[in-house]
């Protein structure tokens, strides 16, 4: 960790928001059953919207970002999502739980966006990646603090305990968000000329990326949804391997990622990490899907085997994807494009439950871990095309009005 900078700023604020947005995630659908008394179904719909104002959060907070400048805008947006946590409070309705979680997922997808502009803006070039695989490695930790806290008090089985600490997440989020205005200033970015909100479709290296991005991005549903249900359902280890997959993955993202970003800074080494992160997935799900049917012991050695492949193609593949979407954006516009990418990251992930399950434990068990096989494998091979059309300039830039 840099022991000074901005970047240890970055990295210590959004430790302070990690850690509030782990608890959220890890309480706030228990506390809405249990303490409100919101139906499963009411309960789902809250996160179907969160997830969705998550999804299209990246884009405005982008181009804010570039229009009134990157800390500014940090710092408003930790503001508003400690209201979060204050809603949380209040809430004992249907619309003002829908409230208080659609700000808190929507702040954090914009706040992401954010800070990949800060990065941009604060960080030289080459060092742009590594800035990013410490924030994301610390990131990880904190919400993995998170979570065991939300765990702990999830056990007290007290309101009075859990309103204390959604009081105290959103105290943690306005800290974090006044954290920022301790970096250096970064003034709005002077362009050319104001973009249309169409020019970004035309710039065809970087909407292919997203597109590759997406696809890749899926991984983490497959580990997060579809794995822990196969497991239950299709195979004969015990549930508790599941409990091993996440620690290891988590161990390796804290412990490995800065390392995994070596070589990765510019745009040539983000796409050959990308098409490393593709095969390696592709492998992945071969293992996955070679644990069904065999003896406890070897389905739990098989199912271990994929989630280390899956740790190291998730590794590569978070170097390769910030590696590419620093280096493909124009200067003028990182704020605007960062938030693009970010929402490639949320789509995705909100992509991959349903196809996976759909696919996979619905359809045919062999047919949808290969289907996404071959989805990794393809966006992971044709990295390369967008480099190539990069380097050819077929619109390296959006076109001003």
């Amino acid at each position: 960790m840099p022991l000074s900078g901005p970047v240890r700023v970055l990295a210590l604020t959004g430790l302070v928001r990690a850690v509030a947005f782990g608890f959220l995630l890890t309480v706030s659908v228990l506390y809405g059953t249990q303490f409100i008394g919101l139906s499963a179904q009411q309960a789902g719909l809250s996160m179907t919207v969160a997830a969705a104002c998550g999804a299209l959060g990246g884009i405005p907070a982008g181009r804010a970002a570039d229009a009134f400048g990157a800390r500014g805008t940090a710092v408003v947006l930790g503001v508003a999502q400690g209201c979060a946590g204050l809603f949380f409070v209040l809430a004992d309705t249907f619309a003002g739980f829908v409230l208080a979680a659609s700000l808190a997922v929507g702040c954090q997808s914009a706040s992401e966006a954010v800070r990949g502009a800060l990065v941009a803006s604060l960080v030289e070039g080459e060092g742009r990646v590594r800035a990013r695989a410490f924030l994301h490695a610390v990131a990880n930790a904190g919400m993995s603090l998170g979570a065991v806290g939300g765990g702990v008090a999830l056990e007290s089985h007290s309101r009075t305990v859990l309103l204390a600490a959604f009081g105290t997440c959103g105290l943690l989020f306005a800290l974090a968000g006044a954290g920022c205005a301790r970096l250096p200033p970064t003034p709005a970015v002077p362009r050319p000329a104001r973009l249309p909100a169409s020019g970004m479709l035309k710039d065809a290296p970087f909407v292919l990326f997203t597109v590759l991005n997406v696809l890749l991005v899926m991984n983490d549903g497959l580990l997060t949804v579809v794995l822990p249900l196969w497991i239950a359902e299709r195979t004969d280890a015990p549930l508790g391997v599941y409990s091993a997959i996440l620690v290891l993955n988590t161990a390796c993202v804290v412990l490995f990622q800065v390392r995994a970003s070596r070589g990765t800074a510019r745009l040539a080494g983000g796409v050959r990490a990308l098409r490393r992160s593709g095969l390696l997935l592709a492998a992945c799900c071969v293992l996955f899907l070679a644990a069904s049917g065999r003896p406890a012991g070897w389905a739990v050695v098989l199912l271990l085997a994929g989630a280390l492949v899956h740790a190291v193609g998730e590794l590569v593949y978070s170097a390769g994807s910030w590696s590419m979407a620093f280096a493909l954006a124009p200067d003028h516009a990182q704020g605007q494009y960062q938030g693009v990418f970010t929402t490639s990251i949320h789509l995705g992930g909100m992509v991959a439950p349903v196809l996976g399950t759909a696919l996979i434990l619905g359809v045919n068990e062999q047919v949808g871990w290969l289907v996404f096989a071959l989805l990794f494998a393809t966006a992971g091979l044709l990295a390369p095309v967008v480099s190539r059309l990069a380097a050819r300039g077929a619109v390296s830039a959006p076109s001003p009005l």
